[in-house]
C-alpha cells in the first residue's frame, strides 16, 4: 500500500504526528504533501524538528489568501503530485482548506480518501470549516469519527455504516506523545516567571471573532473584566491575524493582559498543561485542555467538540464580556475529575490498521 498524507497547518501537523510516527515504525510506503496553507514551509520546519518528524517530500508553499485562492492553488498542486505518485489512499485530517483540496483532488483522480475527524459538526454553515468538513466527509471512502457522537451524526446523515470506523481522536495520541517531548526540551514557565496553575491562558484567532469588530471588542472587554476580577497573570500568545485586526480597528489590549509572540508548539502545550484556566476559540485547544484536565471557556456560541462540554471540562461563553466573566468563574471552581471522552491514545495505530486491512480486502 502506498499512502499520501496531506497537511498544511500547524494543528494538522500536530494531530497527524502520531500517524507519521506509526508509519515510520511500521516502515510503510508513504509520503507527505505540505501545502503551506498558514505559514511558509520554512517556518514549519521548526515544528517538524521539535516533534522529531521526517520532512515532507513535497511543499506547495501556497501562503495566505482568500479561501478560493488558497483552495484553487492547493487543488492544482496536489492533483499534479498525486498523478505522478499514484498513491492507493490519501489521508487528511480535520476541516481546513487543505483538507478539502486534498479530498477533491483525490476524488477526481479516483484515489481512495480516508478522513480523520469525520462527523464533526458545529451546525453553523457561516464557518468555512463546517463546509470543508461536510464536503470532505461526502468525498471520503473511509470515515474515522473520533467519538460515538460523531459516528451517530454520520449515520443520521445517511453514510454507509461499513465505511465508518470509530477510532478515538489522534489528538489524544499527540498530547500523550508530545507532552513528554515538551517536558524534556522546553521550560516556558521559567522563561516567563510563571507558577503552575497560577495564570490564565488566552487564544483567539477565528474569523468570526477577530474579523468582526463587535465580537473582538466584546472579547477584549471580557478579558479586561477577568484582569480586574482575578489577581492572576493572563498570558496571551497573539495570533498575527488578531494583531492585524487590532491595528485595523484601532483597538488596544486591556491592562493586565501580557501579550507574547506566538510560541512553538511544545512551549504552548506546556503553557496549556500548567494553566489554571484556558479561554479559546480553537477547536484543537478545546480538545487539548480536556485531555490535560485544564478547565476551558470557549469564546464561541457553538462547538463541534460537544463531548468536552458533556464531561464538564468546557463551557460556551460566546463574546459577551459579562458572560465570559461568568463562565470563567464557573470553570475556575470546577473539579478536574472529568473523564477524557476523546480516546485512549491509540487512534493512529487503529487508523493505519483499518486502512491497510481495507486495501488488502479490495
Amino acid at each position: 500500500m502506498r499512502l499520501s498524507i496531506i497537511l498544511g497547518t500547524r494543528p494538522e501537523i500536530i494531530k497527524i504526528s502520531p500517524i507519521i510516527r506509526k508509519c515510520e515504525d511500521l516502515n510503510l510506503d508513504y509520503f507527505i504533501i505540505h501545502t503551506g496553507q498558514h505559514y511558509s514551509y520554512n517556518m514549519d520546519k521548526l515544528l517538524f524538528e521539535q516533534l522529531e518528524l521526517p520532512k515532507p517530500k513535497y511543499n506547495l508553499d501556497v501562503g495566505s489568501g482568500t479561501h478560493g485562492e488558497q483552495t484553487g492553488k492547493m487543488l492544482a498542486g496536489i492533483e499534479k503530485i498525486l498523478q505522478e505518485e499514484n498513491p492507493d489512499v490519501v489521508l487528511v485530517e480535520g476541516d481546513t482548506d487543505t483538507v478539502l483540496a486534498g479530498a477533491l483532488a483525490a476524488y477526481k483522480l479516483q484515489i481512495k480518501i480516508a478522513h480523520i475527524e469525520a462527523g464533526l459538526r458545529s451546525y453553523d454553515r457561516r464557518m468555512p470549516e463546517e463546509i470543508n468538513r461536510i464536503l470532505t466527509d461526502h468525498c471520503s471512502d473511509l470515515l474515522f469519527p473520533p467519538t460515538e457522537k460523531s459516528k451517530e451524526i454520520l449515520l443520521k446523515e445517511g453514510f454507509n455504516e461499513k465505511t465508518i470506523f470509530m477510532t478515538g481522536n489522534t489528538i489524544v495520541d499527540a498530547v500523550y506523545q508530545n507532552i513528554k517531548l515538551a517536558d524534556n526540551k522546553v521550560n516556558i514557565l521559567k522563561d516567563f516567571n510563571l507558577e503552575q496553575r497560577d495564570y490564565l491562558l488566552i487564544t483567539v484567532h477565528r474569523e468570526e471573532n477577530v474579523d468582526i469588530k463587535e465580537n473582538l471588542e466584546g472579547i477584549l472587554k471580557g478579558l479586561g473584566l477577568l484582569s480586574k476580577e482575578f489577581n492572576l497573570p493572563i498570558i496571551y500568545p497573539i495570533h498575527p491575524r488578531t494583531r492585524n485586526r487590532l491595528e485595523e480597528f484601532n483597538m488596544s489590549i486591556p491592562e493586565g493582559i501580557k501579550l507574547i509572540e506566538p510560541t512553538g508548539f511544545l512551549e504552548f502545550m506546556q503553557l496549556e498543561a500548567n494553566a489554571r484556566l484556558i479561554l479559546t476559540d480553537s477547536g484543537a485547544v478545546q480538545e487539548e485542555a480536556c485531555i490535560l484536565k485544564v478547565p476551558c471557556v470557549t469564546l464561541r456560541y457553538n462547538t463541534e467538540r460537544p463531548e468536552t462540554i458533556d464531561v464538564g471540562g468546557n463551557i460556551l461563553a460566546g463574546t459577551y464580556p459579562e458572560k465570559i466573566l461568568e463562565c470563567s468563574k464557573i470553570m475556575l471552581n470546577k473539579e478536574r475529575n472529568w473523564e477524557n471522552p476523546l480516546g485512549d491514545g491509540k487512534a493512529g495505530e487503529r487508523i493505519l490498521r483499518i486502512i491497510t486491512k481495507n486495501k488488502k480486502s479490495n
